[in-house]
């Protein structure tokens, strides 16, 4: 079994993050006050079929009664129009039926006008629960009928938690900067951050896991490649930046990886320059040796990291990927950066 399915959330207490949802729903549950409708808005992996599974089993709704449809897959207003009629039938063995509708902004718009009829009256014993990735794709109409809430994405520090309580349950043991950059490639979400986990533990037979494995393992840009960009910001040395990015892509590096490991040292390096007070955040974001790194290199920055840097390396993570040349918006960030 996958990862991400052994260790699915199973109940409210399990779920991580999303407080300010789970406190709600609970308390529906408790006064009986249910709506007919929900919706769930979020980027992906971050939780919104689990949630919808587990408030459906929190409200008593068995396996026989609760329906999930993939709307990528099964978008047509015919889809919908059975969905409207298969409504009516009573529950198995439940005092609801509950319907998950996945990916709900991919219907059609047709397939919208037929499910907002079922929508507006829909039977006393049938509660929907849409989920969205895009949350603006959705018309008006069907969101002012539903209770909505938006799932947050998990930041690096929740990812990093939650990576070394999984491995500790596979038997594996993580080293920090291990743990922090397999949170930091998966990217927000908790399902992309299982694969990545799996992976990582299905390649080696040892109990320990470095960062030199998950390096090994995901392709992952060297840490050492990060700190030279770095390095030759501060030391206004264009070239040995541009041999970082080339050893990165002849390493067959995600560049896009790359140029955001890059803006969360550049961004972690700036606020010690400031002296923003921030030290135990970015402590508790690092390893205690990276800490150490950026922390002796703010003291020698001088003026050369500026927020105008900060901003041309945001740019560079938006553009990665998007010419036949993945490095070249990283290359043209650096050049820019470096007078």
């Amino acid at each position: 079994m996958s990862l991400y399915r052994k260790y699915r959330p199973q109940s409210f207490k399990e779920v991580i993050g999303e407080d300010h949802i789970v406190s709600v729903l609970e308390n529906e549950i408790k006064l009986g006050n249910l709506a007919h409708a929900y919706l769930f808005s979020g980027s992906r992996g971050t939780g919104k079929t689990s949630v919808a599974r587990i408030f459906a089993q929190a409200i008593g709704t068995s396996k026989n009664d609760l329906y999930e449809i993939d709307a990528a897959s099964n978008n047509g207003v015919d889809e919908i129009r059975e969905l409207g009629e298969s409504v009516h039938t009573l529950p198995f063995d439940s005092k609801y039926k509950v319907y998950i509708l996945d990916e709900a902004h991919m219907l059609s718009k047709a397939a919208f006008n037929a499910f907002l009829k079922t929508l507006e009256e829909p039977p006393a014993h049938v509660i929907f629960i849409l989920a969205t990735t895009e949350l603006e794709k959705l018309p008006e109409t069907i969101q002012s009928r539903c209770q909505t809430f938006v799932f947050k994405r998990p930041n690096q520090s929740v990812l990093k938690e939650f990576v070394l309580s999984i491995a500790k349950k596979e038997g594996k043991a993580l080293d920090p900067e291990a743990a922090e950059l397999t949170a930091l490639l998966g990217d927000g979400s908790f399902r992309d951050t299982h694969g990545i986990l799996e992976k990582i533990v299905a390649s080696t037979t040892a109990k320990k896991i470095t960062r030199d494995d998950v390096e090994r393992v995901t392709g992952a840009p060297r840490a050492e490649l990060v700190r030279n960009i770095l390095e030759s910001i501060i030391e206004q040395n264009l070239e040995k930046g541009m041999r970082a990015i080339h050893q990165a892509r002849e390493a067959n590096a995600d560049i896009k990886v790359f140029s955001r490991m890059i803006l969360e040292r550049l961004r972690f390096f700036f606020l010690l320059r400031l002296k923003a007070g921030m030290d135990d955040y970015i402590l508790k974001e690092t390893s205690e040796d990276d800490f150490t790194y950026l922390k002796a290199l703010a003291e020698k920055a001088g003026p050369n990291l500026t927020s105008d840097i900060i901003l041309k390396f945001i740019d560079a993570v938006e553009n990665s990927g998007r010419t036949s040349i993945p490095e070249l918006a990283l290359e043209l960030a650096l050049s820019d950066s470096i007078k």
